[in-house]
């Protein structure tokens, strides 16, 4: 079998299993994102929808982030209140329900059920992840 060939075989193995979803970044665009420690400060769930929480989180030095989560289906606000989350914090804003959303928390997906990203020990508001 050819290298070209051979190649194109393992990504379509590697589709078949689901594995790459997504086209491959390169260490220099993963640097471009800023993803910190945040702590969800307060969290209510957006009237009149079904999935959309409104959060302010602490981000550190003094930052508090309004952010939009598209999770209240399986986690309820108030006990968001206190916990320490993964944050994109360098994401476009955008807008939810006329509401501005200024980054991402970090969630898996476990059968469409979002699980927080959390650190295993308490850490700072604002401490970057690398």
């Amino acid at each position: 079998m050819s290298p070209i060939n051979k190649k194109f075989c393992e990504k379509q193995e590697i589709k078949r299993k689901g594995i790459l979803k997504m086209t491959v970044i390169t260490f220099k665009e993963f640097q471009k994102m800023d993803l910190r420690i945040g702590k969800v400060l307060t969290a209510e769930k957006v009237p009149n929808t079904k999935k959309l929480i409104k959060m302010n989180v602490d981000i550190g030095q003094g930052e508090t982030r309004q952010i939009i989560a598209g999770m209240a289906e399986h986690l309820k606000p108030e006990n968001l209140i206190g916990k320490s989350v993964v944050v994109l914090v360098n994401l476009e804003p955008k807008e939810f329900m006329g509401l501005q959303s200024r980054g991402m928390i970090l969630a898996a997906d476990l059968n469409g059920r979002p699980i927080l990203i959390t650190p295993e020990e308490e850490i700072p508001p604002g401490t970057k992840i690398r």
